[in-house]
């Protein structure tokens, strides 16, 4: 993913931070898999973002459910490297899956348990601008990564105590929708948004060596050397890479993680125990 260009002035940016919102850390938390199976589980979350003294953007996948959906359309499910090839009949079905029946599901769950959300996608306002990109040198249809990010409603609505929920998909800037893989769109958000910490909660608890043990804190150094030397493979490449971005970019640290409770938040931010991995620089 190329550097994210952050479309804000720089005297807007001043007045949007001033006050204490600007004392408090930005987190951008990313929601796959079946990190949350449940709507206990976004209870849990909700109970958790409320106790903790932070701002918080989430942005979520939808995976599973939008291969369930293009199987029901007749359509198959490809993958490289863990990105999804999306042609250009899926690209309906899959905006209809994230930024209709994901979104919803998650924003209306979490107001129910006490947060007031703001529900997005990357098109809204052109919060996100994406570019259609190749991958291996093969075309894999509309699939992009985000080349620009626009965050004066994110900041907005942190600045009200909203919750952002985000759908990665985004359009070109001449308003050409295109899938975005979600890890790499919170990257890129969460540097445009200029957060302190990237959390992916995901279908497991951290990246594993070899051996499959957990590896608490990984330099980007070492992580590329796993790649390298194929310890990590799959999803975990394109999750990785989009953690090299984010920290090359900016933020001070990214964590992989499952949700391991109501204090799992808590914990990340203020270094409890907890089983997961933390990349820095």
């Amino acid at each position: 993913m190329r550097r994210v260009v952050i479309n804000l002035g720089r005297t807007m940016r001043r007045s949007l931070l001033q006050g204490e919102s600007q004392l408090k850390p930005r987190l951008l938390i990313k929601i796959g898999g079946r990190a949350f199976s449940d709507k206990m589980g976004f209870a849990e979350l909700a109970r958790a973002i409320q106790g903790v003294y932070a701002q918080i953007i989430v942005l979520h996948g939808g995976g599973a459910e939008i291969s369930q959906a293009l199987q029901d359309a007749g359509r198959e499910s490809v993958f490289i490297d863990g990105v999804r090839i999306t042609q250009k009949e899926d690209v309906e079905i899959v905006e209809a899956v994230l930024s209709g029946t994901v979104n919803h599901r998650i924003a209306s769950w979490l107001e129910e348990f006490g947060l007031s959300c703001l529900r997005m996608s990357g098109k809204s306002n052109s919060l996100m601008i994406a570019e259609k990109i190749m991958r291996n040198g093969r075309d894999i249809g509309c699939v992009g990564e985000i080349v620009a990010v626009n965050p004066q409603q994110i900041i907005a609505a942190l600045a009200q105590d909203q919750v952002p929920v985000v759908s990665p998909i985004s359009a070109t800037a001449d308003g050409i929708t295109l899938n975005v893989n979600a890890d790499t769109a919170a990257a890129a958000l969460a540097v445009g948004a200029e957060c302190t910490d990237l959390i992916y909660f995901s279908d497991v608890p951290g990246v594993m060596d070899a051996e499959k043990r957990i590896l608490p804190d990984l330099s980007l150094a070492t992580a590329r050397e796993l790649i390298m030397t194929g310890s990590i493979s799959g999803g975990m490449i394109a999750k990785l890479e989009a953690v090299f971005s984010a920290v090359q970019c900016g933020v001070k640290q990214v964590h992989i993680t499952q949700w391991q409770g109501e204090a799992t938040l808590e914990k990340l931010i203020n270094g409890g125990e907890i089983l997961k991995t933390t990349i820095h620089e």
